[in-house]
């Protein structure tokens, strides 16, 4: 019925893929968009988090309630930059620090099946062209 519509063959896409997630992160008691915001806050520590919400694609008040999550969980912690007030720098916890390896880990066990799965050409252009069609619409 909807084989040719663009929104609910990603939507659906978007579903599977989250409960591949869910399923790798649940042992660290995160779910699939908080571990990967952990996991972009343990590449960048001290990201604004403006810096945080543009480089995952979110609204600033998705992220705020996503980083309120985390620091409830004690992974990360704000601190006040000096240059302004109003913003805080995002940073990981020791406790973030020591589960970054596993954290990524488990990504890498979900991607290498999916490639595995998919094939790595098939894997590698579908990636691809959802960026181009994510830039697209931007």
């Amino acid at each position: 019925m909807f084989d040719q519509c663009l929104y609910f063959n990603t939507t659906a896409l978007a579903r599977q893929l989250e409960r591949e997630w869910a399923d790798a992160f649940k042992p660290f008691g995160l779910t699939a968009p908080q571990a990967f915001l952990l996991r972009a806050i343990l590449q960048r520590p001290g990201a604004l988090q403006r810096e945080v919400a543009d480089a995952m694609n979110i609204s600033r008040p998705t992220a705020t309630r996503a980083l309120d999550a985390l620091a409830d969980k004690g992974w990360i912690e704000r601190k006040r930059t000096e240059h302004d007030g109003r913003e805080s720098a995002v940073h990981p916890t020791a406790r973030a620090i020591a589960i970054r390896a596993a954290l990524d880990a488990s990504s890498a066990e979900v991607t290498s099946r999916l490639r595995s799965l998919l094939g790595e050409a098939s894997f590698a252009g579908t990636v691809a062209q959802l960026r181009a069609i994510r830039d697209a619409l931007s």
